[in-house]
This record gives structure tokens, C-alpha cells and sequence, in this order.
């Protein structure tokens, strides 16, 4: 099969092409090209054609061969008096003669029967040939020059136009066949695509089309996917751009760009305009030091204007995304601009299981792969999270040189994305290996024994990321709101290391320096924003406003120093409290504190069904009678079967640094 447009100088190989012509840079390569083999043929042809071997004599020679007969042709110049010609011998033959030139030797010559020719003076242009190569060679590159200048200035006269990139139906193919889950947010997308579509079953009972559509997630969720499905489903002309292309050191450039995108979806209507990472322009006015960026206030202003002002676009809707909704200008959220925000959230587990399959489709799976136990092992996962799981499982897969991706690597590539990558080359001390066990198995105890944790997963002694242990617990069942059970529990959980050291060695290490951080902004959020302190009662202080925005440079106290003294007090009293609980609960179960660390110290890496299984042996009983809540490997062999939707809680501890 041969090629339409078949490459017969080979120089395509080495030129960049875009949409099958070559780009500006290689078109300049191309004429560079041809200049230099221009130069270099001009030279070298010449000598070429000129490379016979030219013998010379003096003219006396000349008169004894012309009488010998030895001369076929003679070549005069009436100028210079330069003979030249040929021997019978097929020679080349060179001499000079008199000047002027005699008529008694033209004769003698003539008698001889020599082919007797003469050589004018060469005229102007004859003696201007040889310069006339340089002089081309300069014209073009001045040429060159200054249409290389023409188009730098038509660059900086088009600064103003659109950066958007057009799509037509068949670019991009991505459809919402693509886009696993998310089936009400589809719903209400498609409704946009099907009036683009079909406008009279809407327009025939009085509905308009919504003038802008806000994407609002967390990163990694799809938002952007979606819109190259819009893109695809649609079928009318579809414009991409970022809110940072907006912007330039120029001012009013992205004023200008805003008026050129609009005034082309204009011309094609009915199309459609998105714009990725709306916050970067959309931000409220006003606010920052200073009172604000002028320019992107400016590009604000013309959006606000071309979506709903005194000349509104028909046909033209705006699709936008951001995770930053908090931060976008009120005239920008109000009705008849952003008409309908869809919030695209975190996958649960019915959506986590076709993401799974998405991205697995096309990757050798190992019989005994249970995608959907991954997906219940994995709340709090995204979909840009998931993508990177199978991919990682996929790398451990070849690292242990499988041709299939099995349950392991499923496995291995969890502990990978949550807890960060294993440290192998660090080497511990006996004595730091050992405190560290005493610290991890303190959480895990009083994550197996309180009521209200989460089920424990996995205990590890082994260093990953800036950790050098980890204790992970998983979600059982959906949770959107905490209770005040659950949080003094995850409160008690965190205290479980220090007060572990404190038990065992009398003493008190620098690893538990994140487990206090982490509990002292829960505390001190239970009572300041939360109303869980019965000396504070039902009321909330601290400023919810973004720093960066301006509206507060630092954050402000809304409350008296009295109210500050309680709210310390309460903080305090909540924390010791946890501290006495675990205290309590580690010295009942001493015994299984000190198996897991025996087990550990043995095997450096244990699941939650075993750790159940050593406390519950310690302890002499179960310490769940009704089945043991824990989460063993991606089995999820719980004593509830449920879903999770609660981020998994991982005891991140830092290393044992010196106290400061």
C-alpha cells in the first residue's frame, strides 16, 4: 500500500510536520537547505566542467607544430593575445601570442590547415557573471529577513485574538460512553447537547437553553473529560481553551480575547465555548492587596458582559470548570450566566467499580482479579487516583516479571498511592525498630477495640514515604456526616502511640509530633466550629475566607480573650480526656499490645484479621463478640459488608526526629 503524498526528497524524516505540511521552523530549515547547496553548486559545478588538462607551451613551440601539422584548432583573443586550442594528439594546449595580432600568422596558420577562431572582449554583463551569484544570494536573504520581520509584527498585531481550539464532530471521539458513572451529572449535560441539537422540543413549550454550565469537583474527578465528551456528543462546533490563555503582560489583551472568542462562536452558532480552570479570571473582584488585579478584573468584566449583557449571545454556551467554586465572582454564579452548577464529586463505589474497568479494559487481568474488591478497597479514591492504581498495579506486575496483573499487584499498588513508596535502604537501630512497633501497635489496638473507628486494615513497620510506620484503617459503610462517638474515638486512636511509649518505656519520643498536630486541630474544631463543648454551647467563630483573596490578610478573632482563655481550656480538657482513655484501654490490654509487637518485630508487616486474631488470643475472649471489625488485604473479609465512601484514615507517623 503507498502513501497519497509519497516523500521522494527523504527530507520528510527530518521535518516536524503539523496536519501533514511542514511547521514555520522546518520551512526555514528547507530554504537555509537550499541556499547553502546553491553556494556550494556555484562553486564547485564550475570546476567540474572546466577540469580539462590544459599543457602550456611558448608560442615558439606553437609555430613548430603548427608547421609540423600537429595543430587541429587555435583559439585567438584579441585582447589579451591568449592562444589557445588543440594537438592532433587530442591535447590542450595554451600559449600567448603578440599583441595586436599578426595577419601574416593568422595566414601561416590558415595555410596549415588550423581551425583559426577569435575571442571578442567580453562585454559588461560577461565580467559582472561571476558576482551576479553573491548578489541573488544577498536579495534572497534580505527577502528572507524581512518576511521573517513581516510575521514577528502580524504575531504581536494578533495578540488579541482567541487561543481557543476548534473541534469539529469528529474531533475529539470521546463520548459519554467513555465517562463511566456519573449518570445524573450526564443527564444533565446531555439536556444542553440535546437542545444544541434539537432546539424545537424545548423551544415549543417556552424552555431556554442555560447560558452557562460550572463543572465543580475536586481534582481528578473528570471534569474536563466530560467536556471532550460534550465535545464529541454535541455535533456543533466546539471551542477549547484555558482561563490562563486570557492572559498576557499586555493590558486589555484579555479583554480582547474574550470579545474574538465570543464574536467566532457568534458566526457558527449554535456552538459551544469551554473554558478549563475558570478561577484563574473568574476570581472576585476587589479582592487581593491593592484592591485587586486590573487586568484580569478587566477580563472579567467583558465575560460578564458577552454571557449576559446588553447584547446577549444566542446560541453560545459557556461550559466551565474548577475545583475553587468559593472563590468566583457573585455576578459570575448569578442566574443568566452560570444558570446550572453540577458538582462532579468523589466516586463512590457503585461509580469506583466501571472507573475500574475504564482503565482496565485494556490490560491483561489475572483470573483471579476481583475488580470490584478493589473498588470497595478504595474509598476516597478519584478517578485520576484510580487511572494511576491500575497503572501502578501494572508496573508491579512487570517488576515481578507476571504476564498478568493479579490481586498482589492490586495490592501492592494501594500501599503504594496511600502510604508512598517503601524505603529499603533505610536501616533502623534495634532500639528505634522496637519503639516504633510499641507505637504502631498502641493505634492498631485501639483501632480494633473502640467502638467507633474505622475497621482496621494493616499494621507496618517497614518505612514508606516520610513515614517510618504505618497503621491504615478503612471505612465500613457510606459517611457524610461524623458524630461526636466517632471523633473522640479517632481522637483516642491517634493518642494510642504516645501513650504505647509512655506505658513500655516511661518516656516520650518526637514520633508522635504529627498524631498531636492532627488531634489539636480536631479538638480545637469540635469546639470552635462545631459546638461540641458544653462550656462554649452552640456557636461558631473563626473566618471562613480565603486568605489569598485579600479579604483577610491574616485571620481575624471574632471572640473575646475570655472566650479565647475557655476555648483553650476546652481544647485541653477534650485532648487529656483521650489521653486518659487510651491510657485505660492500653493497660486492659496490655497483653495484645505487646503481641502485636512481637509479631511485628517478627514479620514487620501485619493485616487486620491477624492483629484481631493476637488480641482477642491476649485478651482471652473476643473483644467483638459479634465478628471482628477489621479489613484484611482487598478482600474486605469485614464483619460489615458495606460501602465506603469516607476517605481510608492512615496514621501517618514522620520519623524520630530530636526534639527541637
Amino acid at each position: 500500500m503507498t502513501s497519497e503524498n509519497p516523500d521522494k526528497t527523504g527530507l520528510k524524516k527530518f521535518l516536524p510536520t503539523k496536519g501533514g505540511a511542514p511547521t514555520p521552523g522546518a520551512r526555514r530549515r528547507i530554504l537555509w537547505i537550499l541556499i547553502a547547496a546553491f553556494v556550494v553548486g556555484a562553486l564547485i559545478i564550475p570546476s567540474i566542467f572546466n577540469n580539462k588538462k590544459v599543457e602550456v607551451i611558448s608560442y615558439s613551440t606553437l609555430v613548430q607544430k603548427v608547421a609540423n601539422q600537429q595543430v587541429l584548432s587555435a583559439a585567438i583573443n584579441n585582447s589579451t593575445g591568449l592562444i589557445t586550442g588543440q594537438l592532433t594528439d587530442t591535447t590542450n594546449y595554451q600559449t600567448t601570442g603578440p599583441l595586436p595580432v599578426l595577419s601574416t600568422e593568422v595566414d601561416s596558420l590558415r595555410q596549415a590547415g588550423v581551425q583559426v577562431t577569435f575571442q571578442n572582449p567580453s562585454g559588461l554583463v560577461t565580467m559582472l557573471l561571476p558576482y551576479l551569484i553573491w548578489i541573488l544570494l544577498f536579495v534572497g536573504l534580505f527577502w528572507f529577513m524581512n518576511r521573517q520581520a513581516k510575521g514577528q509584527m502580524n504575531g504581536m498585531m494578533s495578540v488579541g485574538r482567541s487561543k481557543a481550539k476548534q473541534f469539529n464532530k469528529d474531533r475529539p471521539q470521546t463520548t459519554f460512553a467513555d465517562v463511566a458513572g456519573y449518570d445524573g451529572v450526564k443527564q444533565e449535560i446531555s439536556e444542553v447537547v440535546d437542545f444544541l441539537k434539537m432546539p424545537g422540543r424545548y423551544t415549543a413549550i417556552g424552555a431556554r437553553i442555560p447560558k452557562g454550565i460550572l463543572l465543580v469537583g475536586p481534582p481528578g474527578t473528570g471534569k474536563t473529560m466530560l467536556a471532550r465528551a460534550v465535545a464529541g456528543e454535541a455535533g456543533v462546533p466546539f471551542f477549547s481553551v484555558s482561563g490562563s490563555d486570557f492572559m498576557e503582560m499586555f493590558v486589555g489583551v484579555g479583554a480582547s480575547r474574550v470579545r474574538d472568542l465570543f464574536a467566532t462562536a457568534r458566526t457558527q452558532a449554535p456552538a459551544i465555548v469551554f473554558i478549563d480552570e475558570i478561577d484563574s479570571i473568574g476570581r472576585k473582584r476587589g479582592a487581593g492587596v491593592g484592591g485587586g488585579h486590573d487586568e484580569r478584573e478587566q477580563t472579567l468584566n467583558q465575560m460578564l458582559s458577552e454571557m449576559d449583557g446588553f447584547d446577549p449571545s444566542e446560541g453560545v454556551v459557556l461550559f466551565a470548570a474548577t475545583n475553587r467554586p468559593d472563590v468566583l465572582d457573585p455576578a459570575l454564579l448569578r442566574p443568566g450566566r452560570f444558570d446550572r452548577q453540577i458538582v462532579v464529586p468523589l466516586p463512590d463505589l457503585d461509580e469506583r467499580l466501571p472507573i475500574l474497568q475504564v482503565h482496565s479494559k485494556d490490560k491483561p487481568l489475572d483470573t483471579t482479579t476481583d475488580l470490584s474488591m478493589v473498588a470497595r478497597g478504595t474509598p476516597g479514591f478519584s478517578g485520576a487516583d484510580l487511572a494511576n492504581l491500575v497503572n501502578e498495579a501494572a508496573l508491579h506486575a512487570v517488576r515481578r516479571h507476571a504476564v498478568t496483573i493479579g490481586m498482589e499487584d492490586f495490592e501492592s499498588a494501594r500501599d503504594r498511592v496511600m502510604m508512598g513508596q517503601q524505603r529499603d535502604s533505610m536501616v533502623l537501630q534495634d532500639d528505634e525498630r522496637e519503639r516504633i512497633a510499641f507505637h504502631e501497635s498502641g493505634h492498631a489496638l485501639l483501632a480494633y477495640v473502640l467502638p467507633k473507628t474505622d475497621p482496621l486494615h494493616k499494621i507496618t513497620i517497614i518505612p514508606r514515604g516520610m513515614a517510618l510506620g504505618v497503621t491504615m484503617t478503612l471505612p465500613e459503610e457510606d459517611r457524610h456526616i461524623m458524630s461526636r462517638a466517632h471523633l473522640e474515638d479517632s481522637l483516642c486512636m491517634r493518642m494510642g502511640g504516645r501513650v504505647a511509649e509512655l506505658l513500655v518505656y516511661g518516656d516520650l519520643s518526637t514520633g508522635a509530633a504529627d498524631d498531636l498536630q492532627r488531634n489539636t486541630d480536631l479538638a480545637r474544631r469540635m469546639v470552635r466550629e462545631w459546638g461540641m463543648s458544653k462550656e462554649i454551647g452552640p456557636m461558631a467563630w473563626g473566618s471562613n475566607n480565603q486568605v489569598f483573596l485579600g479579604e483577610d490578610l491574616m485571620h481575624t478573632r471574632d471572640y473575646s480573650d475570655h472566650t479565647s482563655q475557655i476555648i483553650d481550656d476546652e481544647v485541653e480538657r477534650i485532648l487529656r480526656e483521650q489521653e486518659s482513655r487510651a491510657i485505660e484501654v492500653l493497660t486492659l490490654h496490655r497483653a495484645g499490645l505487646e503481641a502485636l509487637t512481637r509479631s511485628l518485630l517478627d514479620r514487620e508487616t501485619i493485616d487486620g484479621e491477624e492483629a484481631a486474631r493476637l488480641i482477642d488470643e491476649a485478651h482471652g475472649e473476643p473483644v467483638h463478640p459479634a465478628g471482628t471489625r477489621t479489613v484484611s488485604s482487598l478482600n474486605l473479609s469485614s464483619g460489615t459488608a458495606a460501602k465506603e465512601a469516607t476517605p481510608p484514615t492512615t496514621n501517618w507517623d514522620p520519623p524520630l526526629l530530636p526534639a527541637v
